[in-house]
């Protein structure tokens, strides 16, 4: 069976789905953006699991539980900060999308949503983080078998539209 992929416009912390992706960064301990908005959905018992984790490399992910959060789980991808392109960018945000759908499938999650990871505060242009992390998650979909559904969660109509464009091909 393959995955179905979606995208939503959403507030990823009220999406039903087995496990949400954060864009965290690399001291899993929250920030602004999407991060900050998870961590504080799911209130202080995410912030002390992470706080165990010690960190996540760029490019990797961790997961948690989900806490007061609808998701059973927190899967942590940290992103790459945008420097112009020549500084592999590009193969670790992919990384960190495929680092989350395998650890995904490890913990038995049929649904997973994501954010667009990479493009706040870590400038990021959008249009190429999409097309990467819809091609990486498509890859790494194909070892995950007991992964059904995927969502992109955007946060703006732009974005939905850049997605919409992607997913139909």
């Amino acid at each position: 069976m393959t995955a179905v992929l979606s995208v939503r416009r959403a507030d990823i912390t009220r999406v039903a789905v087995d496990a949400i992706v954060n864009a965290a960064n690399s001291s899993l301990l929250g920030g602004g953006g999407v991060d900050g908005a998870i961590h504080r959905a799911a209130g202080p018992g995410l912030l002390e699991e992470c706080a165990a984790l010690r960190g996540c490399p760029t490019g990797q992910a961790r997961i948690t539980g989900g806490h007061r959060l609808p998701a059973r789980h927190v899967i942590h991808a940290v992103g790459p900060v945008w420097h112009g392109g020549d500084q592999g960018e590009a193969e670790a945000l992919a990384g960190c999308y495929t680092a989350a759908v395998v650890l995904a499938q490890e913990h038995g999650c049929r649904s997973v949503a994501f954010p667009s990871i990479s493009t706040g505060i870590f400038g990021y242009p959008q249009d190429q983080a999409a097309a990467i992390a819809v091609h990486a998650v498509r890859r790494a979909l194909a070892t995950a078998p007991d992964v059904e559904s995927v969502v992109f969660c955007v946060f703006s109509d732009e974005d939905l539209a850049i997605y919409r464009g992607i997913l139909s091909h």
